[in-house]
């Protein structure tokens, strides 16, 4: 009769304790927020912050654009290389071309050999002139 009892308030325990933990987490996120620090709010939008309030933040949302948010609402502080890699598609390391203009040689030499048949074949039509696919001439 005890045992349910303890139970029920162990699982209590631990989920309070976890979502102090969350809570605990996203403070100090939000504590790392400095201006011009790039942010995303829970809504998924990408911001540069521009301002610190008490409870709200002034984010840039496009060049001359500036929204009020609550603090809450932000969901990720970003580091500078992630927000211009998700913003501006600045992507750092190997780049790598749009169109095969720029493959190897051989590969453009190899290809130039091997060309495509599209005339179209005489003698397999004439073969065929009762419309059937086998050749045969006779109902079966």
């Amino acid at each position: 009769m005890l045992l349910p009892f303890i139970v029920l308030i162990g699982a209590m325990f631990l989920m309070t304790r976890s979502a102090k933990k969350k809570q605990a987490q996203a403070a100090e996120m939000r504590n790392q927020m400095a201006p011009g620090t790039g942010v995303r709010t829970i809504g998924g939008m990408y911001a540069t912050v521009k301002e610190i309030g008490d409870e709200t933040v002034l984010l840039e949302v496009a060049p001359g654009v500036h929204a009020v948010y609550a603090k809450n609402s932000i969901g990720a502080v970003l580091e500078d290389s992630e927000y211009n890699r998700i913003v501006h598609g600045d992507e750092p390391g190997e780049v790598v071309p749009d169109d095969a203009s720029s493959l190897t040689e051989a590969a453009e030499e190899s290809t130039e050999d091997v060309k495509a048949d599209l005339t179209k074949k005489t003698d397999a039509a004439e073969g065929d002139k009762d419309g059937k696919a086998d050749g045969g001439t006779e109902a079966k």
